[in-house]
């Protein structure tokens, strides 16, 4: 069985495995008594690869179960699944109504109809630095420095130069605000507002933080919302669609980093683990053929230093 295999079947599968091989470099591992002394062993019968050491399931934690709304990748243990989106061509046509006096010809016209022409360019925008103070939504208003961070981002999209279809952003106040001023930036393009892009609790983080621990009933209550924002909006072009499209979406930091962990197929639970700035652009690309590409996180580079904040 190869390295790259037998650390496939290992990882804490998307099924829910419980074994875990750890690829750490060992060399020939002494044993430990009852009293801590070091013995030494027989060699098993059967030895792992080099380099490999089995930690037994006793020794290792479990994945933590996700929750029922959530797809995990069918491939698994890092393999890409190509019907992600369920737009995979193949995957659209009934097999069994196959003409059988035409058979490939008739199969690869129908595959031909339902592929995908264009790529979709996705760029998610964090909101700028908004009033914390505030008790009720309406209240988390920008700051005068989150007005200036919503200004300077609208004219980097602008400076790309490139034909913006559309702006979607989340319902909430922060994010509205910051929409007004970078649609300033971008006239004639059409702004959409939609609760399904809301902040919330998207699904509970692998590892834990203790600064943050909402009640378990919130991932419930916005991790299904989160996950359908992600179904509705992320995947590749309709097959109608014949020129590239570039839209933007404002919304809020957890949406994004779930949003790109559940893009490129990494685990959701590690959306903690990364990051974002206020104002910041992520830059996401849907290939006709399924693919995804993530060219900027969390970019900022276009501020001052001065004005840079992740409040």
């Amino acid at each position: 069985m190869s390295f790259r295999r037998l650390l496939a079947l290992g990882a804490c599968g998307l099924a829910g495995g419980s074994v875990l091989f750890s690829a750490v470099g060992v060399g020939k591992q002494p044993a430990r008594g009852a009293g801590g002394d070091a013995e030494t062993r027989p060699a098993a019968t059967t030895a792992p690869a080099p380099g490999l050491l089995l930690l037994p399931p006793a020794a290792t934690a479990s994945c933590p179960a996700a929750p029922g709304w959530v797809e995990r990748s069918a491939g698994g243990g890092g393999y890409w699944d190509s019907n992600w989106d369920r737009r995979e061509p193949l995957a659209l046509i009934n097999l069994k109504k196959k003409n059988e006096e035409t058979g490939e010809e008739e199969l690869a016209s129908r595959l031909d109809h339902c592929k995908a022409k264009a790529t979709r360019h996705i760029f998610l925008i964090r909101h700028s630095q908004y009033n914390l103070d505030g008790r009720m939504d309406k209240d988390r208003t920008l700051t005068q420095l989150g007005r200036e961070q919503a200004e300077l981002t609208g004219r980097r999209l602008a400076s790309l130069g490139l034909k913006f279809d559309t702006i979607i952003h989340s319902s909430m106040t922060r994010a509205t605000e910051t929409t007004d001023i970078i649609s300033k930036h971008l006239p004639g393009v059409k702004t959409i507002s939609t609760d399904l892009l809301r902040e919330g609790a998207p699904i509970e983080p692998d590892p834990p933080v203790s600064h943050w621990k909402p009640e378990a009933v919130q991932y419930y209550e916005d991790g299904a919302r989160i996950e359908a924002a992600f179904r509705n909006y992320i995947h590749r072009a309709d097959v109608k669609q014949e020129e590239d499209s570039y839209e933007i979406f404002v919304c809020h930091a957890n949406v994004i980093r779930y949003i790109v962990c559940r893009a490129l197929q990494f685990p959701p639970e590690g959306w903690l683990r990364m990051s974002l700035n206020n104002g910041s652009i992520t830059h996401l690309v849907i290939r006709p053929n399924g693919r995804v590409a993530l060219r900027t996180l969390g970019d900022t580079g276009f501020m001052p230093p001065d004005k840079i904040t992740r409040t």
